[in-house]
């Protein structure tokens, strides 16, 4: 089968020309991405039951088990799972421990999926790695029943196989859609951990937040600890059963933990407010707690957190308040309301569902401007107007465009028409991010406030430019 390679890849085989050493790297990095990519290509998935974990369990056994070695924590939920995720590895790393975190998608580099202490993998580190598993996926397509495996299966494979060769302690495993039939639902976790219930993916979790609920507490397992975000009281009734039906402690937020939130007061009211919280939960109290991240919403998922982080204690790790204090406080997300310019501020922010574009909205809420200006793309598979509500409400301006990288996304003449009958604001149409960015910082005054929302491709293309320039 013909490889269609994405523009990121493409920017990585630009790389390779620049560096031989790592033209073999590229080359493997072709072959996983010439995969069945359901992250670019959603569609091609006609249900949920089109995802199927013998394919990955054959995989992992080809490969020597690597995932059976090292315990983890497993993070599903509509949102907050990859904050949360990084969170407990911060945390866990300022406990001394040697932490891999498993996120996904990337933004800029293919290598962000799969850290340890915040490092990247070297690519020399991964060639044989992921030459190892190219033959295995390539045996499968010749002799297995389930054939050969897709971008997401290979790739959380050679996350278990760079942990594994660098000797980590501990995971943490940010599933990648759903839960129940996710490629990362195969795993030795010591807690298990739901941040979020809302509407997402809806064509393959389901139209309601019982569906949704029941995909992500596909998570839970015999005997593992669940820690459980969720407010929403139908999705917290499936959770609750089905931990009861596998035997295992839930902790409810709201029950069994709970949280205090205070906005420090910002000496500069262009930046958001900081964080800072305190938590209380069945075996001990943290407080003075500050947070890395910005955003109200952000308090929430490091209740979650540290609950998890008090599940671990219980199976027998020494963590103490100082590591969860330094941990919160290191713990920071690419392309999570990140500032990447000043004068005037361009913040990138991936937020790709009503929930957390509302989130975003109310972060950004009370930071002062002379004009609040938009960016906005969005992929097809999302709740466009439920989002272009929000930001629409909170912007003076809003500019449309289109991401290059992902073949999902909405075109940007769609997304204005849809914007039109919601708006009393400026809407333009601008054919591609880069283009999008020049047209405002061109035009814009020092104290304007560019925010880029609406999809993490978004966020990513932005971010290249910017960090690149």
């Amino acid at each position: 089968m013909a490889i269609d390679l994405s523009r990121s890849v493409e920017a990585h085989l630009a790389h390779a020309a620049a560096d031989p050493a790592c033209a073999d790297y590229e080359q493997e990095l072709a072959y996983v991405f010439g995969r069945l990519n359901y992250e670019h290509a959603p569609q091609k998935a006609r249900s949920i039951e089109d995802f199927q974990l013998g394919r990955m369990r054959e995989l992992l056994a080809r490969l020597g088990q690597p995932q059976r070695r090292i315990p983890c924590v497993h993070i599903a939920g509509s949102k907050g799972k990859g904050s949360v995720a990084t969170m407990v590895a911060r945390i866990l790393q300022a406990a001394g421990l040697r932490v891999g975190l498993f996120t996904s998608p990337h933004l800029n580099d293919y290598r962000e999926r799969m850290t340890v202490n915040r490092e990247l993998p070297a690519r020399a580190e991964l060639l044989p790695l992921m030459q190892r598993l190219r033959q295995a996926a390539t045996e499968m397509r010749g002799d297995s029943k389930w054939g050969e495996p897709t971008f997401f299966e290979l790739t959380t494979a050679l996350g278990w196989l760079t942990f594994e060769r660098r000797e980590v302690d501990f995971v943490a495993l940010e599933v990648g859609l759903g839960g129940r039939l996710d490629s990362t639902n195969i795993c030795a976790p010591l807690v298990s951990v739901i941040t979020s219930i809302s509407h997402d993916h809806n064509r393959l979790l389901g139209s309601t937040l019982t569906q949704i609920a029941r995909e992500k507490a596909g998570i839970i397992k015999p005997y593992v600890p669940v820690v459980s975000g969720v407010l929403v009281p139908e999705a917290q009734e499936v959770i609750a059963a089905k931990a009861t039906a596998h035997k295992t402690p839930c902790l409810q937020l709201g029950r069994e933990f709970t949280y205090e939130l205070q906005l420090s007061a910002a000496c500069d009211h262009r930046l958001p407010p900081a964080i800072q919280l305190s938590t209380h939960g069945p075996d001990r109290d943290v407080a003075s707690l500050e947070l890395g991240l910005r955003g109200s919403h952000q308090a929430r998922n490091a209740a979650v957190a540290v609950a998890a982080v008090e599940m671990l204690c219980r199976a027998g790790l020494r963590i103490d308040v100082a590591a969860i204090q330094a941990g919160l406080r290191a713990a920071v997300v690419p392309g999570r309301i990140e500032l990447l310019q000043e004068r005037p501020r361009v913040y990138i922010d991936a937020a790709h569902n009503e929930a957390s574009i509302e989130a975003l909205c109310q972060t950004l809420q009370n930071v002062t401007a002379h004009r609040r200006r938009v960016i906005f793309a969005a992929s097809r598979d999302k709740d466009v107007p439920a989002m272009l509500r929000h930001l629409i409400a909170f912007a003076d301006e809003l500019i449309v465009t289109r991401y290059c990288n992902n073949p999902r996304a909405v075109a940007p003449e769609d997304l204005a028409t849809m914007a039109r009958p919601l708006a009393s604001i400026p809407i333009s149409i601008v054919a591609d991010p880069e283009s999008a960015l020049q047209a405002c910082l061109t035009t814009a005054d020092p104290d304007d406030l560019i925010v880029c929302t609406g999809s993490l491709f978004l966020a990513a293309e932005i971010r290249e430019k910017l960090v690149r320039h």
